[in-house]
């Protein structure tokens, strides 16, 4: 993909769809149709709610994840838990993944919102199939659950294209290979000449 960040006669959703294709090859990352199509929509529905992009530069982008857990734990319904929850999901997927920089100046890390976002996911995965619920969207959400640090990493990728995140930091890129053991956090270090196993612990030990 040329011209990163230029949009001009695509639309915001070609040129995701673009970009999330481009960084899934670069990654040698392999998903279903229906799941690519999710992570498409997500990037389009958030891009088009310019409070957030603006406000997670500087201020909070979002209510914390854990009111959004908290509305799923006291929803009066199903259907509201499952909203809730899906809305955890996302935002800790598309936070963690374009803008992680902004949680190291929070009390929680990246590793917080993988746990949250990838347990929102499972959950969801498991009542869709419960009640009936599409069959393919049981598979989005038990692949977003299974592979939450894969898909993060293709949106951190995505996010360097459109320039909605700034230059990696050599530190952060290991902190976030230490709590997610992000593989494109690991190849990204590598290709700044650092092997991150030789810094003293293992992302699999932890």
């Amino acid at each position: 993909m040329s011209g990163k960040g230029l949009i001009t006669n695509l639309s915001i959703r070609e040129f995701f769809r673009g970009a999330v294709t481009e960084a899934m090859h670069n990654q040698q990352v392999e998903a279903e149709g229906e799941t690519v199509v999710y992570l498409v929509d997500l990037l389009d529905r958030f891009s088009q709610a310019e409070r957030l992009f603006q406000d997670t530069l500087e201020r909070a982008p979002h209510r914390p994840l854990a009111d959004f857990y908290a509305d799923a734990v006291s929803a009066r319904s199903e259907r509201e838990r499952e909203r809730a929850l899906r809305q955890l999901g996302d935002i800790a997927l598309f936070i963690s993944g374009l803008f992680p920089a902004v949680l190291q100046r929070r009390l929680v890390d990246v590793d917080y919102y993988i746990a949250m976002g990838g347990n929102a996911y499972g959950y969801l995965s498991e009542t869709t199939a419960g009640h009936g619920g599409p069959a393919t969207l049981q598979r989005v959400f038990q692949e977003l659950a299974g592979r939450f640090v894969e898909f993060m990493d293709i949106l951190c990728e995505v996010g360097e294209q459109t320039r909605l995140k700034g230059d990696d930091d050599i530190l952060r890129l290991y902190e976030i290979w230490l709590r997610s053991g992000s593989p494109r956090a690991a190849r990204r270090l590598r290709e700044l000449g650092i092997e991150p196993g030789r810094w003293g612990v293992d992302a699999g030990s932890h």
